[in-house]
């Protein structure tokens, strides 16, 4: 259990299960239940657009818990490279209660989810650019 007392339904961690091992999907998004006493699954899909993520991101009316499988090319040459990523989403128009409430509650989701590669903590649309992402992701080694 968090900090806050929200903690992850076991369909977050199922879905996660189905992007990491059958890659069923590229990304998923949590959210705080209405109820505010668990983390239960918004969104889940294979959809590889990542303006749609982002835009669903953007467009969720506050703070939200996404994973994505990031694939990027190395500038090396040397292949592509999968990197499971967390993303805790808590734009700065968001309210106090919220921002804290996800804040406090990300650890217990997290600790749930085995497998995660790098995490992102975006608080404005530059955070969820595609390039600051893979910059992050990569460790700057993304051609």
């Amino acid at each position: 259990m968090s900090q806050s007392g929200v903690s992850p339904t076991p369909e977050c961690v199922d879905e996660f299960n189905k992007l990491k091992l059958n890659r069923e999907h590229k990304y998923i998004i949590f959210k705080v239940s209405d109820d505010k006493k668990s983390i239960v699954v918004e969104d889940a899909s294979a959809e590889k657009d990542w303006e749609v993520f982002s835009g669903k991101l953007r467009d969720a009316g506050g703070p939200r818990y996404a994973v994505y499988d990031v694939e990027y090319s190395l500038s090396s040459g040397e292949g592509t490279r999968n990197k499971i990523t967390f993303i805790a989403w808590s734009p700065d128009d968001a309210g106090i209660r919220p921002k804290m409430l996800y804040a406090s509650s990300k650890d217990a989701l997290k600790s749930s989810l085995n497998g995660i590669g790098a995490e992102i903590q975006a608080n404005d649309e530059d955070d969820i650019e595609w390039s600051s992402v893979v910059g992050k992701v990569s460790k700057g080694l993304a051609g």
